[in-house]
């Protein structure tokens, strides 16, 4: 079965990597998930992503804030597809985080969803995933076929009941 590592640098971080794993889980898609340092335990981060591969992962999702090198070290150290979960920080609203993340040099790359995208991730591993696994494109497919009904049933209710019924119904 396909892995997949989830690791951040903070439990702070665990609600918005949570998303990741909610979906990953909903797909039947094996994970482990870690919060590991990159700056304060630089010797566990290092064995954590050179033993990724022997481990069978074959993607790794990393969330980190502030000055945000977990991805990209993942990468550095991690020959598969990393993508990288800016968190939102109290001093700049993330756009740190994003910018670190995705400014990555030439050779590098880290896939990176937006700010707090958690579930994006986990969507993004499994559709990686699902360019070899036929069963994991086929959950993918009926997920898209949920969202779309989801969307057509709030649009006949808006359409039924009007828009300030619905708002209230929003509250």
């Amino acid at each position: 079965m396909a892995k997949v590592g989830i690791v951040m640098g903070s439990d702070s971080d665990m609600p918005v990597m949570a998303q990741a794993a909610d979906f990953l889980e909903k797909m039947g898609i094996e994970f482990e998930m870690r919060v590991i340092s990159a700056h304060r335990e630089p010797d566990i981060f290092f064995e954590y992503a050179k033993s990724a591969e022997a481990k069978g992962f074959q993607v790794i999702i990393a969330g980190a804030g502030k000055a945000a090198h977990l991805p990209g070290m993942c990468a550095a150290l991690f020959p598969m597809p990393v993508i990288g979960v800016p968190m939102k920080t109290s001093d700049l609203g993330g756009v740190d985080s994003l910018y670190s993340i995705v400014q990555m040099p030439s050779g590098i790359p880290v896939a990176t969803v937006a700010i707090n995208g958690g579930k994006n991730a986990g969507i993004l591993a499994a559709k990686i995933l699902a360019v070899s696994d036929a069963e994991i494109l086929a959950k993918l497919k009926a997920y898209s076929e949920e969202m779309k009904n989801e969307v057509a049933g709030k649009d006949e209710t808006l359409a039924r009941i009007g828009y300030k019924e619905y708002t209230a119904q929003m509250k």
